[in-house]
């Protein structure tokens, strides 16, 4: 009788552990049917990311949509600063970032990113009544202003000796590009299709001077070594909607043609 007992509390034990086991509709890193990822975005930076009226808008947000649809998995938004998306990836809070990333070899080191889905690159910004700014070579003795965590942010510390200007840094882009508007700043490092969109939808008293300071490229990124058939599945939906035609739809829906 004792030996069917134990018999017994052995095969509950058996069937509670496989119960606990089958639970995947969330939880970072998994791959399995039902898994829904998190997304990490930055809704400061339009026409990449923004929120209005509670609901969220812009390229990264509608591409990514677009190729989960294209791919069939489910995922939700995480929307947070830029510069606590990575650290969140590295606690396991997200799954996966779009949030106008560029590629870089730092970022390598701790990410995986997909294929490059756009080409933007860091430009010099003054207010529209500076004539005393033309380049980075007229930064000396100047105040530069840029947001936590962007390539913009690398490349001032980067540079700041050898342009001979100091650094005033901001978690969000409105109070960066404010800070140049009321004069508090003489410039402001940012990439440039996200300036000109913001430039000509805020009417803001700002203006571009001088060359694309690199050729940063965006890529949607994973935490390096995990979720690589996640990864695989974004290229693969990033292809189909470049060759259907939608990926430029989407683009020309925030730029124009």
């Amino acid at each position: 009788m004792k030996k069917i007992s134990l018999l017994l509390v052995a095969a509950m034990l058996v069937l509670f552990l496989a119960a606990c086991g089958t639970d995947s509709s969330n939880g970072s890193g998994g791959d399995g049917e039902g898994t829904v990822y998190k997304v990490g975005i930055d809704t400061t930076y339009p026409p990449f990311e923004y929120e209005e009226n509670g609901e969220y808008h812009g390229i990264d947000i509608d591409l990514f949509t677009a190729i989960a649809e294209n791919q069939g998995f489910e995922f939700e938004f995480d929307a947070m600063d830029f510069g606590g998306i990575i650290p969140a990836m590295e606690a396991g809070q997200l799954d996966v970032a779009i949030a106008g990333m560029s590629i870089t070899d730092e970022r390598k080191k701790v990410v995986d990113f997909s294929d490059p889905y756009f080409d933007a690159g860091i430009t010099l910004v003054v207010n529209k009544d500076n004539d005393d700014i033309e380049s980075v070579e007229d930064l000396e003795g100047k105040t530069v202003a840029v947001k936590n965590g962007t390539t913009g942010a690398k490349f001032a510390m980067d540079n700041a000796d050898k342009y001979g200007y100091e650094i005033v840094q901001f978690d969000d882009s409105p109070a960066m590009f404010q800070e140049v508007s009321n004069g508090n700043a003489d410039a402001l490092l940012e990439d440039y299709p996200v300036i000109a969109y913001a430039i000509a939808q805020d009417n803001l008293d700002l203006k571009i001077v001088g060359d694309r300071l690199n050729g940063d490229q965006y890529g949607i990124a994973v935490i390096k070594g995990e979720n690589q058939d996640l990864l695989e599945k974004i290229n693969a939906g990033l292809q189909e909607l470049r060759d259907s035609g939608e990926y430029d739809k989407i683009v020309n829906k925030y730029l124009g043609e």
